[in-house]
């Protein structure tokens, strides 16, 4: 049997040069792109669809990106 504990608590050193979490996270542009919005819904970049999106943009503005993102 060993005489170790179960568990053992190590310090992990301060890592510099690394960018915290906390900062590695955005919001979405406020203007999204014709592009973005035909990613965003699952749909190829195509001519048609980058048409159905700049009308999507014109009619809707940003929330057309809000109602095709989780």
């Amino acid at each position: 049997m060993s005489e170790e504990p179960e568990s053992v608590s190590v310090t992990v050193p301060e890592v510099r040069g690394v960018t915290p979490d906390r900062l590695l996270h955005s919001g979405g542009s406020d203007h999204p792109s014709a592009e973005d919005l035909v990613l965003a819904s699952g749909r190829d970049l195509t001519p048609a669809n980058l048409k159905w999106a700049e009308g999507r943009i014109a009619a809707e503005g940003r929330s057309a990106m809000d109602k095709r993102l989780p």
